[in-house]
């Protein structure tokens, strides 16, 4: 079953991220006017990839003073980067006496010669749990869970909880058919094994829309009314492949969408006169029917065939109108991550991304989901949302989630009874996935679906965007916040997020007033001060290189600003004018070295 709102079932993560860990390459090296050629994927022979594994293991026992690893600590790795230049980052999660640690991720920073250069932490405090009793049961911690999550629970671990600055035993419970979300879903609660205390409470699925917007919107009375693309009947697709002989083939057909009119789509061909809509080239990414279920997996969902490779109709009578605009989506997203970065799908393992349409019953919200690795897609509640959000840059923001997801993991710092999250860590999650969700629709460049700094623009709002980068505080839906406080400790992560995403435009634009695309900028900084921007290319691949080498699940603001720095010096130079306006873009929304708050 699904569950709301835009963050994590990640909270509770601990062991798997990722796939096991990828070798790739990476945006690396010289001191350069123009960013580095977008990377290529390195070789992921097994004897280089456990080369790097096993050296930065080893570096993390030998430095133990700054890495926080003991002998009662094993590490997994969950992703391998290489760059050009030779330099290896090692992200690892860990278990502490056999048992998950939450918080207890980090990455092993590594020369081309495999010494030790340095490590990104979270919680850097020790973690040493001499005991490993609970006073609680698995049984008694099953059955707070599932009075807490609202749902069924399933088997209670042991897990050592070292998140904001303790170290206690407790058990980590996953809650499924939870009744706490818009459409049901699983939770993963963690209780203090010895007290029996909440010490988090975290939906699995990251949704497009918070409780706390949508509340807002029907307090309205907002009925949304999205602006769809004109649909112009394209030739028929002759559904001929390279090659004549031989199914299932590559295929190339045509589809209606609801809003960007008609698009090209990669299919396959099952025989003759039959099409399924499942794209081979980029790793058999495909969507499916969900047949207005909330189903658990996407092996419950029905394939899209047609006779003719035509899909869809452009409105809601067509089931498969939705399955385009999802395909099409996805398709762009995947081609931005590996044009522009080399990555290889949402976890860089080659697979491609997949997807649910007509998802639930009177579900207005788009979801990824982790624990089903595809996008999840309603039809609308029929009162705020009349149509699915199967628009493009809903769907790059919550895949890059998932990129996320599959890398740094950033954490609120708590949800509340209603799943509203808070906190830096998840206020930058959600930033990401609005900065990659736009370069998405710079990337794919579509006339119909202009590309902006503005994220929802096509959903049809009174506002007339949901959110957007240049400055944030227009957004006075969910009171988005353009500067850094000591309040975004605690802000709500959609409204929190603007202080990143006010950054990274004024790295990529500048401040002042400009028009690009049409659409008309006018960006603050908070003392005034004028910011000349880089470039979005450039803005792009340090705010990438920083998420992937430098963040990790507790990165907050100044955090960030110290990764995006390091990224910008990596690819750069120190003395470059791209790190010292990385330098200037934070200063500009009031994250300062001056103003760094003490570390937990």
């Amino acid at each position: 079953m699904r569950r709301p709102h835009i963050r994590r079932h990640r909270l509770a993560i601990a062991v798997a991220v990722t796939t096991a860990a990828t070798l790739t390459a990476g945006v690396a090296g010289s001191a350069s006017a123009t960013p580095p050629a977008s990377p290529v994927a390195a070789s992921s022979a097994t004897p280089a990839l456990q080369k790097a594994v096993d050296a930065a293991r080893d570096a993390a026992y030998a430095h133990a003073s700054a890495t926080g690893v003991s002998k009662k600590d094993t590490l997994k790795a969950t992703d391998t980067l290489v760059d050009p230049d030779g330099r290896q980052h090692v992200r690892f999660v860990r278990t502490h006496r056999g048992m998950p640690v939450l918080g207890g991720d980090l990455v092993v920073h590594l020369t081309a010669d495999s010494a030790y250069e340095g490590v990104t932490r979270a919680y850097r405090h020790q973690v040493d749990m001499s005991g490993s009793d609970p006073k609680l049961s698995a049984g008694e911690a099953r059955t707070k869970a599932a009075a807490v999550g609202k749902g069924q629970a399933g088997d209670a671990e042991l897990v050592v909880d070292a998140r904001n600055g303790r170290t206690t035993l407790a058990y980590q419970v996953q809650v499924t058919d939870s009744r706490t979300a818009e459409s049901g879903g699983d939770r993963t609660v963690v209780l203090d094994a010895a007290t029996g205390a909440v010490l988090s409470n975290v939906q699995a699925d990251d949704s497009f829309l918070s409780p706390a917007l949508q509340r807002k919107l029907r307090a309205r009375g907002e009925r949304l009314n999205p602006s769809t693309g004109l649909f112009t009947p394209a030739a028929p697709a002759t559904g001929q492949t390279a090659k004549s002989a031989g199914f299932p083939a590559a295929a190339k057909g045509t589809g209606a969408s609801f809003f960007v009119g008609s698009v090209p789509l990669s299919t396959t061909q099952t025989a003759k006169k039959s099409f399924t809509l499942k794209d081979s080239t980029r790793g058999n990414t495909e969507t499916r029917d969900a047949g207005d279920k909330e189903l658990e997996k996407f092996s419950g969902g029905k394939a899209f065939t047609s006779t003719t490779n035509r899909w869809g109709n452009g409105t809601t009578s067509n089931r498969a109108t939705a399955a385009v605009d999802a395909q099409y989506g996805i398709a762009s997203t995947l081609d931005f991550y590996k044009k522009t970065f080399g990555r290889k799908g949402i976890k860089n393992d080659g697979r491609g991304a997949r997807a649910l349409v007509h998802f639930g019953k009177k579900v207005g919200n788009a979801f990824w989901s982790p624990n089903c690795g595809c996008m999840l897609y309603g039809d609308g509640d029929g009162r705020t949302f009349t149509k699915p959000l199967v628009v493009l840059d809903v769907t790059g923001h919550e895949l890059s989630h998932g990129v996320v997801d599959a890398t740094a993991n950033l954490q609120p710092t708590r949800v509340d009874i209603e799943g509203n999250q808070f906190g830096e860590p998840g206020s930058l999650n959600e930033s990401l996935a609005d900065i990659f969700g736009s370069a998405v629709e710079f990337s794919t460049n579509n006339p119909k679906n202009p590309p902006n700094y503005l994220l929802g623009e096509k959903l049809g709002l009174d506002q007339k965007f949901l959110r957007r980068l240049d400055k944030p505080s227009l957004d006075k839906l969910e009171g988005t916040v353009d500067y850094w406080s000591k309040a975004s400790y605690d802000t709500e992560v959609h409204a929190g997020s603007g202080v990143s995403s006010h950054a990274y435009y004024l790295l990529a634009e500048g401040s002042g007033k400009k028009t690009i695309g049409g659409v008309a900028y006018n960006s603050p900084t908070v003392d005034g001060s004028k910011v000349t921007g880089i470039g979005r290319k450039k803005a792009t691949a340090i705010f990438y290189r920083a998420l992937t080498r430098y963040m990790v699940s507790t990165t907050d603001f100044h955090d960030a600003r110290t990764a995006t720095l390091r990224a910008a010096k990596d690819m750069y130079g120190a003395n470059s004018t791209e790190y010292k306006t990385v330098n200037k873009a934070w200063a500009a929304v009031n994250v300062k070295a001056s103003n760094t708050p003490s570390k937990h």
